[in-house]
């Protein structure tokens, strides 16, 4: 078998994996949600081996989406780092076998401290479950090693449901793209929510159509463009309105005379916009409440440019220059 169909043999079993954990996901997910989102202390994560490596990626994923949380080895825990942990805190043990000694001692010490203690193994009947107060399967069918040895299926899972725990707390908690700014200053990202939309902003051969245009003239542009979106532009730089290649899909199917649509039939007239000089993270708090991908700009109500997701999130090509079009 040649290399790559042996890669796409081991994505092929993860991908399964992973589709079994979801259909068992259960409440039992939700209470632990619920419960480390009522909590007053701090998420302890911990885990040895290849668990500890996953249960570090999933603290670094929860402290920068609002949940406060540390990584606590469990043999440095047993010599003195436990001193880092305080009544109300929630241990969340990683463990496969369930039966890691030195995991099973820091919960039994945390418990002790007034720790509720929660986990994820693949054991179910496993001393770890039965010690946690809430405990989620991740138990997979096997491992995508060939000797079925080498913990991969096992480290994607709780891989996985780590980032299910930290997603499903955003949601809980209203976690908006201006508080990711706060706790990502010195990021790529996080400087790129900090700037102005005039700093992003695309200028320069804009899908600016008007409000007669045919739609097959229309869709030639959108598709040129690239950006699945048409600005609908009158005299003076007025915005009268966008068309989306969402909007065509739509009409089309309802219309039959297509060719004889023009643009005013089919636009959205009162589209979201944002203003010239608001900070980049408001731009994308709309994109995420109205599930929309681009943004007129604009400034005394006429067009100044176009914002898109991809260049806020830095996957565009930006292309600077004056406002279109000059004042």
């Amino acid at each position: 078998m040649s290399m790559l169909n042996e890669a796409k043999k081991v994505l092929q079993i993860e991908i399964d994996c992973l589709s079994v954990l979801k259909d068992r996901l259960d409440d039992l997910f939700t209470q632990l949600v619920d419960l480390i989102y009522k909590s007053k202390g701090r998420l302890v994560v911990s885990g040895i081996g290849k668990s500890g490596i996953i249960a570090q990626k999933i603290v670094a994923t929860l402290n920068s989406t609002g949940t406060r949380s540390f990584f606590l080895h469990p043999v440095e825990a047993l010599h003195g780092d436990i001193g880092a942990v305080v009544s109300g805190d929630i241990l969340l043990a990683l463990s496969y076998s369930g039966e890691t000694a030195e995991i099973l001692s820091l919960m039994a010490v945390m418990k002790e401290m007034g720790c509720e203690i929660t986990s994820f193994t693949g054991n179910p009947n496993s001393s770890l479950a039965k010690m946690s107060l809430i405990s989620i399967d991740a138990s997979v069918e096997r491992e995508a090693c060939p000797m079925n040895l080498a913990p991969t299926s096992s480290t994607t899972a709780m891989l996985a449901l780590g980032d299910a725990l930290a997603i499903s707390l955003i949601h809980q908690r209203g976690f908006q793209s201006s508080d990711f700014k706060k706790v990502h200053p010195a990021g790529s990202l996080g400087q790129r929510l900090s700037a102005r939309v005039r700093d992003l902003m695309l200028t320069h051969d804009l899908p600016v159509v008007s409000s007669g245009m045919r739609i097959s003239d229309v869709v030639e542009k959108i598709n040129r463009t690239n950006l699945g979106i048409a600005l609908v532009v009158g005299e003076n730089a007025i915005l009268m309105g966008v068309l989306t290649d969402g909007d065509l899909r739509r009409q089309f199917c309802q219309n039959h005379g297509k060719e004889e649509l023009t643009v005013n039939l089919l636009m959205t007239t009162q589209p979201k916009t944002i203003d010239v000089d608001a900070p980049v993270y408001e731009a994308l708090q709309l994109m995420e409440t109205y599930q929309i991908t681009s943004l007129p700009v604009m400034s005394a109500d006429r067009l100044q440019g176009l914002l898109h997701l991809h260049d806020i999130l830095g996957k565009g090509q930006l292309q600077f220059g004056p406002p279109y079009p000059n004042p």
